[in-house]
């Protein structure tokens, strides 16, 4: 019987990195879809780079970082609109209250933000934050609008967190991250997923349902 083929060698994969301890985790997974035939395109936040540096990502893909609105991009586009045009899918890990802040509430003011807002694919978040913030009425109402949009959420897990308490708020393990790409992409390739961010129909909610007076 013939190999299987994996379902990663050959896809296009956006990353987005968020400031948190947890993004050397992230490398790991960057590492290991590369490995695994994907192509690999990474976004950083400024906050990002302060704990991985965009070095790590560009060794790790052999591919250029985007970390910044105004760097130049290929074909001479606005580099939101590049990677928007390249990608199949996107995993933001970890993504901190603020990145899900912003897209919950549709801001764009730094690349990822801006790429998250200008892409038609599916998105898996990966949450990594402090147990308080995770837990907060306002971070759970966030994430629960996002996933009422087709956002895909796997983890925070429960443990010890890096500012030394312990509950929910770690990120999800490079390999249970790995997992959910595939996962993500079987279902995009069997039509079970549709990209994040917009109705099933296509068309845009009433305005009675956008918070609006009919």
């Amino acid at each position: 019987m013939a190999k299987q083929k994996d379902i990663l060698v050959g896809r296009k994969i956006i990353v987005g990195v968020t400031g948190g301890i947890a993004a050397y985790k992230t490398a790991m997974v960057v590492s290991t879809l590369v490995q695994r035939g994907a192509e690999v395109r990474v976004v950083m936040t400024e906050s990002a780079t302060r704990f991985v540096t965009p070095l790590t990502f560009q060794t790790l893909t052999r591919q250029m970082v985007y970390t910044d609105m105004w760097q130049p991009a290929e074909k001479f586009q606005s580099a939101h609109i590049s990677l928007a045009d390249w990608g199949e899918a996107c995993l933001v890990a970890p993504a901190t209250a603020n990145l899900i802040g912003k897209l919950a509430g549709g801001l764009a003011d730094d690349l990822l933000s801006t790429t998250l807002l200008a892409i038609d694919l599916p998105v898996i978040i990966a949450p990594a934050m402090n147990t308080r913030m995770w837990n907060k009425l306002v971070v759970q109402n966030n994430v629960a609008l996002l996933v009422d949009l087709g956002y895909r959420f796997v983890g925070p897990e429960a443990g010890r967190l890096a500012c030394g308490t312990v509950g929910e708020g770690r990120m999800s393990e490079p390999e249970e991250l790995v997992a959910a790409v595939e996962n993500l992409l079987e279902d995009a390739d069997a039509g079970k997923c549709l990209p994040a961010g917009r109705a099933p129909s296509d068309k845009p909610p009433p305005l009675s349902k956008r918070g609006r007076l009919a």
